[in-house]
Parts: C-alpha cells; sequence; structure tokens
C-alpha cells in the first residue's frame, strides 16, 4: 500500500484517514497523540514520514509531526551548532608586544 498524504490535515483528520488506510500514526512531539482529544487534536500535520506515496507494508507506522500552538516553544529555540569561543580561525590577526599595548595611531588619521 501507498502512504497517504497527512500534512496539511487536522490531527483528528489525519488519524482517521490512517485508519481508512490500515496506517498507524506515531507522533513524537505530541506522546498523548494516540488517545487526544479534540482541543489537542485540531494541530494541523507539518511533517510526515515516509514521504507520501512510498510504498508501504499494511499496519507500518506512519510518523508525523504538528505545528506548534501558542506558548508550546515555536520561538526558534531549537537544535543550535556548538559555538567556539574567541574568533573563528583564519583572517587577520594583530600581535601585540604585551597584553592592554594600544594600537598605534595610523598617520592619515593625524
Amino acid at each position: 500500500m501507498r502512504v497517504p498524504r497527512l500534512v496539511g490535515l487536522m490531527a483528528m483528520d489525519a488519524r482517521a484517514t490512517a485508519e481508512a488506510r490500515g496506517v498507524r500514526l506515531a507522533a513524537p512531539d505530541r506522546p498523548d497523540f494516540p488517545s487526544a482529544t479534540v482541543e489537542t487534536a485540531v494541530d494541523y500535520v507539518v511533517r510526515q514520514y515516509p514521504r507520501p506515496g512510498t510504498e508501504i507494508p499494511r499496519g507500518a507506522v506512519v510518523t508525523v509531526w504538528f505545528e506548534h500552538g501558542e506558548g508550546e516553544g515555536g520561538g526558534g529555540a531549537g537544535v543550535r551548532e556548538p559555538r567556539r569561543t574567541g574568533p573563528p580561525p583564519g583572517g587577520l590577526r594583530r600581535e601585540l608586544d604585551e597584553p592592554g599595548d594600544a594600537f598605534p595611531v595610523s598617520p592619515v588619521l593625524r
């Protein structure tokens, strides 16, 4: 069987479509989704895996992710790459004789 397109559907419609097509749904960002009530089932599916049209066996699991509702952390504070301390490698660096020495004033600026 082929995976149905669930992106764009409300959670309760995605659940009904999956049941009708013989697949099970999993929602890692909504652990309460299998027993969700109408209040929690009004979010929209924004991503799914496997992609629509992929051939899978009947009863397989399709993973879906929902949009974040208000106050649920949709502010972009997701995974960040590690930051290095100090300037990035490469580029020009000026060596000072002693820490705290001032830069010499250019004759053009005098």
